[in-house]
């Protein structure tokens, strides 16, 4: 049996429903897409904090390892890209990105790929063990470094080499890579504390952004303008019109009807 208030409707029942419904369905949304995006920020603190790399994963690499030297990753799908024109890419910078753009499995006009093979991140440098030689990125000597935003590539700039080169990798590896060598480097300069500080206050940020619970609305809120299909507009242009048409007649001028027509040449009556 359907509810109904004192006046005997059920429809302030079912707006109240409705719109329940719906304020419960957005609420569930934002908080799901938040707690994912908390989840992914306290895992990169985690990782911030405590992950320094090992010198067990650099066990059986065809590379050998300076002394205090560890490693942070490897891959060994990578593609050594080269540019030949660029400009001067930006620093390196310790900018953390918990929400990596959606990438296209795509090389990006210009970037022409030269060889494949093993890619090692440690603490010191960036290498890539291809099958035509091997390429070394040094912390120490690089000067710019730049991760496209729409393909799964990083460009590097160093001292000692003209030519802009990088990687192209698998775009599900890039966001663990680009994390990685923003760690890797700042080891490398002793920012560590940097990153973990960065990380502590957009955490910070999001948890002050947390979607708050709806207030649950009771059919003594409902409105007669939600039952017309305009709502509170088609209320007050109906009350709009209301006041015109009676304003419009009241200033129009009265009707003249027509009535006998007296002149010179009327007859008279005979006598």
């Amino acid at each position: 049996m359907a509810m109904t208030d004192s006046t005997g409707s059920t429809w302030r029942y079912r707006w109240a429903h409705r719109q329940n419904d719906r304020r419960q369905r957005a609420f569930r949304a934002a908080d799901e897409a938040w707690r994912r995006r908390d989840d992914e920020l306290r895992r990169l603190r985690t990782l911030a904090g405590s992950f320094h790399g090992s010198t067990e994963a650099g066990a059986g690499l065809p590379m050998e390892l300076g002394p205090g030297e560890v490693v942070f990753w490897t891959l060994p799908a990578a593609q050594l890209v080269e540019v030949r024109h660029t400009a001067v890419l930006p620093a390196p910078e310790l900018t953390v990105d918990p929400e990596p753009p959606v990438l296209r499995p795509r090389r990006p006009e210009g970037v022409k790929v030269v060889d494949a093979g093993l890619a090692v991140l440690t603490n010191r440098r960036l290498v890539l063990l291809g099958g035509r030689g091997r390429r070394d990125w040094t912390y120490g000597r690089m000067t710019g470094l730049s991760h496209d935003p729409g393909a799964p590539v990083t460009l590097i700039q160093v001292l000692d080499r003209r030519r802009t080169s990088g990687l192209l990798l698998p775009t599900g590896a890039v966001a663990d890579f680009r994390f990685k060598l923003t760690l890797a480097f700042a080891d490398a300069i002793e920012q560590r504390a940097a990153v973990v500080a960065q990380l502590d206050e957009l955490i910070a940020e999001h948890e002050a952004a947390r979607p708050a619970r709806p207030a649950v609305l009771t059919p003594a809120q409902a409105r007669v303008s939600t039952l017309l299909p305009g709502g509170r507009r088609t209320v007050a242009v109906g009350v709009a019109l209301a006041l015109i048409v009676p304003a419009m007649l009241f200033e129009s001028d009265p009707p003249v009807r027509p009535g006998p027509v007296c002149g010179s040449g009327s007859r008279r009556r005979s006598r």
